[in-house]
């Protein structure tokens, strides 16, 4: 008799260790998980806003000063043009002490033949880094912390920069 009660206690030891062991395994993958899809929707983010601006810009779609502009001094920016966005990489900077947020700089890949000029090029990447940055503080309800050119954009946990755009 004493024997199973021994036994019946030494389980119970077991099974709380195993329980805790458990239990710390989740609370600790659930904030890697957290983390990673925050990223995640910051990436559809800046995903969708891409397409948008590429397809303003495909459209030759404009708010009135930057129609001015092109119509003065770049005149080919007026006309509907192909633009494709080929792929948005992510580099991470590490934790940033100014914004308490880990910096990422996202890269963007872009093939337009019908755009040759690099200041056509530079025009036409700067709009579609302005909606990526405007997508992501979209998302993320963040505009209050950031400026009218959506430079830099929030999320909860990282801080998102634009690098020029790259074409192929």
């Amino acid at each position: 008799m004493k024997s199973f009660r021994d036994s019946k206690g030494q389980i119970t030891i077991e099974f709380i260790l195993w329980v805790g062991m458990i239990l710390v395994i989740i609370v600790y993958s659930s904030s890697m998980v957290d983390d990673a899809h925050e990223l995640n929707i910051a990436m559809a983010a800046a995903r969708s806003g891409a397409v948008q601006g590429s397809n303003m810009n495909s459209f030759a779609i404009y708010p009135e000063r930057a129609f001015l502009e092109y119509e003065s001094s770049k005149e080919r920016l007026n006309f509907p043009s192909s633009i494709k966005i080929l792929r948005i990489e992510t580099i991470n900077y590490g934790f940033n002490s100014t914004y308490n947020r880990t910096r990422i700089q996202l890269r963007t890949h872009v093939y337009a033949p019908g755009i040759t000029q690099k200041t056509y090029r530079d025009s036409l990447g700067s709009r579609i880094n302005y909606y990526i940055r405007r997508s992501i503080t979209h998302t993320f309800q963040t505009q209050n912390l950031t400026n009218n050119l959506y430079n830099p954009a929030f999320s909860s946990k990282y801080v998102f920069t634009t690098a020029n755009v790259i074409w192929i």
